[in-house]
């Protein structure tokens, strides 16, 4: 109950910064296909918050993922996938909640026997039987998808980079509740927990870093402004995302939700 009384309070501020802020780069609702640009209304917060991650990255992050990349590559397969098979927890209602039904009933489908079959999803048996490539979608996506505006860009501490529409998808991520909780493990009530979710995100984020320790390396040293490249990357990504443009994926470590996949493909 205390859950679902936050969602409606969190809801209710969402839409009232809606209807005040219009164009001042707080959350808006556009009618127009192509966003305006993303203001970084928060510039100097948002560079201090960016070299308190930069240094946990490289006190903390980074050697775990280094340790990370020296484990088995099956370890490391089956810890990607299982995550992965996770997020579909995630994905189902935000495809339903963007009309596409065929696709959260397809995700269902890969859900269920990767869950069974694959072993608590370590093998993805649905990519090997030829289920259609996975896209995971989130709150912030579906936001995007109802017609609402990025607002301004921030960096959230540890999280890393988002907008405040994307920090409202998180805050659904984590205390939405039903789409969470609501998935039974053996069909007999065993609910999933939050615990579960934030492990499986932290897992997440270390499995990326140790995939993409050198071409973090790369982007910071060939940057003028490593800050202002991630900013780019990350709103590009984000607004492919919206878009369902699959030309390519672009993520990063500290993004909720779904995580960055990769720094860059294809």
């Amino acid at each position: 109950m205390l859950k679902k009384i936050l969602i409606l309070i969190f809801s209710i501020f969402v839409l009232a910064l809606n209807a005040e802020a219009g164009s001042d780069g707080v959350l808006t609702v556009t009618e127009e296909k192509q966003t305006k640009k993303t203001k970084d209304c928060f510039e100097n917060l948002n560079r201090a918050t960016f070299a308190f991650n930069q240094k946990l990255d490289k006190v903390l992050i980074k050697p775990i993922a280094e340790g990370y990349r020296n484990l088995p590559d099956p370890i490391q397969k089956g810890t990607s996938n299982a995550v992965r098979n996770l997020s579909t927890l995630i994905t189902i209602p935000n495809n339903v909640l963007q009309g596409d039904v065929k696709t959260a009933m397809i995700n269902t489908a890969r859900l269920v026997v990767n869950t069974t079959v694959g072993l608590l999803g370590t093998i993805d048996v649905a990519n090997e039987m030829g289920f259609p490539k996975y896209e995971k979608e989130d709150y912030g996506q579906t936001l995007g998808k109802w017609g609402f505006g990025p607002g301004c860009y921030v960096v959230l501490p540890v999280l890393g980079p988002s907008t405040i529409r994307d920090t409202a998808g998180s805050f659904a991520n984590v205390f939405g509740g039903d789409p969470w909780y609501n998935a039974s493990v053996h069909g007999n009530n065993e609910y999933l927990s939050e615990s579960l979710y934030i492990t499986s995100k932290a897992l997440s984020g270390i499995d990326f870093r140790a995939n993409n320790i050198e071409s973090f390396d790369n982007l910071e040293k060939n940057s003028m402004d490593f800050y202002a490249s991630l900013r780019s990357l990350y709103l590009q990504d984000r607004e492919n995302k919206i878009q369902n443009n699959q030309r390519g994926n672009i993520e990063i470590l500290y993004e909720d939700e779904q995580g960055w996949e990769e720094i860059e493909s294809k």
